[in-house]
């Protein structure tokens, strides 16, 4: 009898002990999967959210609140001229093979980034750099050609991460980072598994494994949630829905802002929207209000040009192409042009799909028929994203700061203005905040005028997470889902 019993207090002990094991496992719900893993070599958003901060590391990075702070680079000093910056790495750190990280690596990611035949997305944000010089293993100098106010904001993007030489050909499909977090594995279709790295050389994560599940149907999305299949899903594709968590107290729901500007991307270097006035005319048949209702259940806030609207240099331009179906009509009888017919490709978000269906009736409404394509992510990158094989379509571009891309002609909506290329440059070289704020209001003005894009609103950020987890992200200071702070409280 004794035995008996104590064999079951120690059964009651054991399960008890179970019920209040912290859970150290987390899955993950995105969207979109990403076509490959190398953020050092692909465009998309969701390569990002996989791995930045979990696998990758830079000299910088974002903290939660977008401010830079130190990565890699423990520390570092700039001269007086602002051309030179020392920096000083992280001691004893390896990559996730083993290899050892040193500056020769950092010499290597960055001469690799800016060499001329580069395949980097964001080549722009190394073309400042004069050389790169590793002066010991810990220590690296980089001279620019002209001082660069945002030179540390750069180092920061998941384009400048540090790769290593021996792997660096091979991180699309097998990534080997410095990173708290190393990859397991990617069932390609389904998900991307990542284990706690026990080599780690910063401060440890408390997760030891991490599953990303891609799941693009806002239904199947909801249902995942409910049924525990993910933990969480920090871009949350029906928001129809937040309700529903909020009144659950499993869940929590969190609204905050990204970096998300979310456009009708027009061809500007094909016919008819090689036409200003027609541009003119697609923007003012645009009722941005009724996309967000529509699309995204009130979730958005309307934007004028290609910029965000919690950045303090932020000019609300969104009069400059208000709704206005009559000077839609009259500005296509202006341009000459009836009958126009355009092709509106719709990548998998919710955002495009519903928002691409409430844009056809707009513009049908001015008379402007559209011929509507639903378009798989990696069909979408292939054709209209490298391919420029579109007229109309609707995207969020998630990358921080990113209205340089307007300076780029050969960016895939194809706008080419030697003015505001000018404006960039003189952007790049200044260093005076007052300047600084004067020139990018020049350039929002510029690129809003000149009705590039049809600017619809800012994504929000909506979060939904079992209400047991803390450490995500409430805002999205750039295209990161980091989970080196995210853990279980009971």
């Amino acid at each position: 009898m004794t035995s008996k019993l104590r064999l079951g207090a120690l059964a009651l002990l054991l399960s008890t002990g179970a019920a209040f094991a912290q859970q150290t496992d987390i899955s993950v719900g995105m969207v979109l999967e990403p076509p490959n893993l190398d953020p050092t070599a692909g465009a998309a958003a969701a390569i990002d959210e996989v791995v930045y901060a979990n696998v990758f590391e830079g000299l910088t990075r974002f903290a939660p609140d977008g401010a830079i702070v130190p990565g890699l680079a423990r520390s570092w000093d700039i001269s007086e001229d602002g051309l030179t910056y020392t920096f000083t790495l992280a001691e004893d750190v390896t990559f996730h093979d083993g290899t050892t990280m040193t500056a020769d690596d950092v010499v290597f990611s960055l001469d690799r980034a800016r060499a001329e035949d580069s395949t980097n997305a964001q080549k722009p944000l190394f073309a400042g750099i004069d050389s790169v010089e590793a002066v010991d293993d810990t220590t690296v100098r980089v001279t620019l050609s002209s001082p660069d106010g945002a030179f540390l904001f750069k180092m920061a993007w998941g384009d400048a991460v540090i790769v290593a030489p021996e792997s660096a050909e091979t991180n699309a499909t097998n990534p080997v980072g410095t990173g708290p977090f190393r990859f397991s594995e990617w069932v390609q279709g389904d998900r991307v598994e990542l284990v706690r790295n026990e080599d780690y050389w910063g401060e440890p994560v408390a997760l030891e494994e991490a599953t990303f599940r891609f799941i693009s149907d806002p239904n199947a999305a909801f249902a995942a949630l409910m049924s525990g299949d993910v933990d969480a899903f920090p871009n949350f594709p029906a928001p129809e829905t937040l309700a529903q968590f909020e009144a659950d107290p499993r869940f929590r729901v969190v609204v905050g802002s990204t970096e998300g500007e979310t456009i009708l991307a027009m061809n500007n270097a094909g016919e008819p929207l090689n036409n200003p006035l027609v541009r003119q005319a697609v923007s003012h048949a645009i009722n941005r209000q009724d996309i967000i209702d529509g699309a995204m259940f009130g979730y958005g806030t309307p934007i004028g040009t290609h910029f965000a609207p919690h950045h303090p240099d932020y000019v609300d331009l969104t009069d400059n192409a208000a709704y206005d179906p009559e000077r839609a009509r009259a500005l296509l009888a202006e341009a000459g042009v009836e009958n126009l017919t355009l092709r509106l490709m719709l990548p998998p978000p919710s955002y495009a799909r519903r928002g691409g269906e409430i844009i056809a009736a707009q513009l049908r409404d001015v008379g402007i028929e559209t011929e509507i394509t639903n378009m798989e992510w990696a069909d979408w990158l292939e054709r209209v994203f490298r391919g420029q094989d579109f007229d109309l379509t609707v995207i969020s571009h998630t990358e921080p700061f990113d209205i340089n891309i307007y300076a780029n002609p050969d960016y895939y909506f194809g706008y080419d203005s030697p003015e505001f290329q000018a404006l960039n440059a003189e952007l790049e070289v200044t260093t005076d905040p007052a300047a600084r704020s004067a020139l990018l209001e020049t350039m929002q003005r510029r690129i809003a005028e000149d009705y590039v894009n049809g600017f619809l609103f800012q994504l929000a950020k909506t979060g939904v997470a079992n209400a047991a987890i803390e450490g995500l992200w409430e805002n999205s200071p750039t295209q990161a889902n980091d989970l080196t702070s995210v853990r279980w409280t009971q």
